[in-house]
């Protein structure tokens, strides 16, 4: 199967604030060609008023947690919150789990995502969901509480997720240790050795919040990031989420172990958390992605929406709005985002050899007229509304802003439902 884009303006993400107008070359899901080649295609998509460039990454979320979006919105900070959470997700079955990330898969799609990292758990419904979307999943077996709780979790539960990841490399099952409030360090340990034993890596909330630094130092003596080397839970991958609260050491502890920051700007100005220094972190040659957390803590799954709260952010935070220019916001929901999750080599670019995840966006549209700076529209002024076609693997997802693989209409009906009868329970 050949697909030829025509007429696109391209952003590779290959340079900084490399744009072109041209073509690219699908063929049996890989990027053959970019640049000014036409040739014969089973199908040709005129995309001209569109930008193409790489699907987005999601580098952490929480995907079923679509179930709580709305809902208690008001908690004073995130211990607040999570104390209204926990309750329900005691509830929640394979059901509850399976079509909320059914709901969560076609926000991604919508918004120009194909590929997201998730921590939460009856996973299996999550890959099932996925599947069946037709995108990408880095998949976390979920590790709380301590290391025999961590070995019940290995034998129990993974084999349950690996079964049904099956033999598609378009998953990855990681180790997704909660934080250092609700694991131990004998259970990091633990998930560390089964990440090395499996060529995985190891994801984790790390300094979210002041408390938890606080909490950390009382019990420990040692700030998270700081516990976290000294038990060896960063001599595997790894990549962090949050990251607001770190001192300038837990920055190079993580820059010296290749550790990825993964922003969650929304969710952490919603629960009051604080701002990540991103911009320090940058600096200090740290990778940093983007991700949306889940969206009970945000409320949405878009990436574009999260890009254009990242660049407001550091902005404001930073007084200057040169902090993070739009190249390097896109950067964090692109490259930066493959990188993170160990996947630069064969998505997060459009470049011939990688996997063809595309996103078009369309520009003829009143909130992107003129376009001016590709960079800044997709930035600035896009709205998942002017997401035309998205491509996983080559694969159209969706068209012209509709879906291609999932009924949109009968997973809101099915959602609804589910969390009708998680009230009752």
């Amino acid at each position: 199967m050949t697909t030829l884009i025509k007429n696109a303006e391209i952003i590779p993400m290959t340079k900084r604030d490399l744009f072109f107008r041209g073509n690219i070359v699908i063929e049996d899901g890989i990027i053959k060609e970019v640049g000014r080649t036409e040739t014969d295609a089973d199908e040709t998509i005129d995309a001209d008023g569109m930008i193409a460039l790489p699907a987005f990454v999601n580098a952490h979320t929480h995907l079923a947690m679509v179930l709580m979006r709305n809902y208690k919105d008001t908690c004073e900070n995130l211990q607040d919150w999570l104390s209204e959470i926990f309750p329900i997700e005691d509830k929640l079955d394979d059901e509850d789990i399976y079509q909320a990330s059914r709901l969560g898969c076609a926000e991604l799609i919508e918004s120009g995502c194909t590929v997201f990292a998730d921590m939460y758990f009856h996973a299996w419904n999550t890959v099932r969901a996925a599947k069946e979307a037709g995108i990408r999943g880095i998949i976390g077996q979920t590790f709380m509480n301590d290391a025999a709780d961590a070995e019940f979790r290995i034998r129990e539960i993974a084999p349950r997720i690996l079964e049904a990841i099956g033999t598609s490399d378009m998953f990855r099952l990681d180790a997704a240790v909660h934080a250092v409030y609700t694991a131990t360090p004998d259970c990091y340990m633990r998930a560390a050795e089964w990440v090395k034993e499996r060529g995985a890596m190891l994801n984790t909330h790390l300094s979210e919040t002041r408390k938890e630094v606080e909490d950390c130092i009382r019990d420990y003596g040692r700030r998270p990031a700081e516990l976290l080397e000294s038990i060896g839970a960063f001599d595997v991958p790894a990549y962090a989420a949050h990251c607001v609260h770190l001192s300038d050491s837990e920055a190079d502890i993580l820059r010296a172990h290749g550790v990825s920051v993964v922003h969650n700007p929304a969710s952490n100005m919603k629960l009051a958390s604080g701002t990540a220094p991103v911009k320090k972190y940058r600096e200090k040659g740290l990778n940093v992605a983007l991700g949306t957390d889940g969206a009970s803590s945000n409320n949405n799954l878009s990436m574009i929406k999260e890009m254009n709260t990242a660049a407001l952010l550091a902005s404001v935070s930073e007084m200057s709005p040169s902090a993070a220019r739009p190249y390097d916001i896109l950067a964090m929901a692109t490259i930066n985002g493959a990188k993170a999750l160990g996947m630069d080599k064969r998505i997060g670019t459009l470049e011939p050899g990688k996997e063809a995840d595309i996103t078009l966006i369309n520009t003829q549209s009143v909130n992107m007229t003129p376009v001016n700076d590709p960079f800044s529209a997709v930035v600035f002024s896009a709205d998942r509304k002017n997401v035309d076609t998205v491509f996983a693997r080559g694969r159209k997802v969706l068209e012209h802003g509709c879906l291609l693989t999932m009924d949109k209409d009968e997973i809101i009906r099915k959602t609804k439902e589910r969390w009708e009868s998680i009230l009752r329970r």
